[in-house]
């Protein structure tokens, strides 16, 4: 079963190159690795060649943002089963693509299958918040919940199926595409209770005020479309549900 895995960058020198070895060092044999850059005018291309022995296709070239790029790799993956791993982020060990591949060979009906992620200090990779998921159903997303999205592999027929990354729904095109997969469409997934992904924290959703009032505005818009009862109590609830990952 080939396994896809994509990583989108721009300007990203500062931590690609332990993403890129995170993934060249997965002990799964059938691996397909996609980078898509956003015309990076850094680094990162010396650091993507560096690998590209061990990277299957790779696109150099403006876009209109991580979501646009990340359907850009949707279109060029062959493999039965996708992942997306951040440019920032890191595998927690070199087994995960051979768990999680295992998972679905082990269970034909299985749709996706999601894990546990850690967030990490940017410059010292201290652990700062823990997100330990569960088996989980329609009413816990009814309720906020949530899986880790880079912790989620699906299967490239269901992206065919139900679409890509909505691209006007900013910080939450990820929220809004597993609540169309997991509560919408009610996908057969399953809980893996490990590690799979060291996320560093960072970024528009979570870096200032500014930009946590733009995320719960998105995942409002988010929760509308899906037509989840009660929006505003659930975005409530959701943001409510991170606290325990401090503890």
């Amino acid at each position: 079963m080939k396994v896809s895995v994509i990583t989108v960058v721009y300007n990203g020198e500062e931590f690609l190159d332990e993403c890129i070895k995170s993934v060249i060092s997965q002990d799964y044999g059938d691996l397909e690795y996609i980078i898509i850059d956003g015309a990076s005018t850094d680094n990162t291309l010396n650091i993507i060649r560096k690998y590209e022995n061990h990277i299957c296709k790779f696109i150099s070239e403006p876009d209109e943002g991580l979501y646009h790029a990340i359907n850009k790799g949707l279109e060029l993956v062959t493999g039965r089963v996708i992942g997306l791993l951040n440019a920032d982020d890191m595998f927690a060990r070199s087994s995960i693509i051979t768990e999680v591949s295992t998972a679905f060979k082990n269970d034909e009906t299985l749709q996706a299958i999601y894990g546990n992620l850690n967030y990490i200090q940017p410059t010292n990779n201290k652990i700062i918040r823990k997100w330990t998921s569960r088996q989980a159903d329609r009413k816990d997303l009814s309720n906020g919940w949530m899986p880790a999205h880079p912790t989620l592999y699906v299967k490239k027929s269901i992206f065919k199926k139900y679409g890509n990354f909505a691209l006007d729904l900013g910080t939450a095109a990820d929220y809004d595409f597993m609540l169309r997969l997991l509560y919408v469409h009610n996908i057969k997934a399953k809980y893996l209770p490990m590690l799979m992904v060291n996320m560093r924290l960072g970024g528009v959703s979570n870096g200032t005020l500014k930009g946590i009032l733009m995320a719960a505005k998105s995942d409002y818009k988010a929760l509308k479309r899906n037509k989840l009862p009660f929006p505003f109590l659930v975005l409530l609830k959701k943001k409510f549900a991170k606290i325990g990952q401090f503890l």
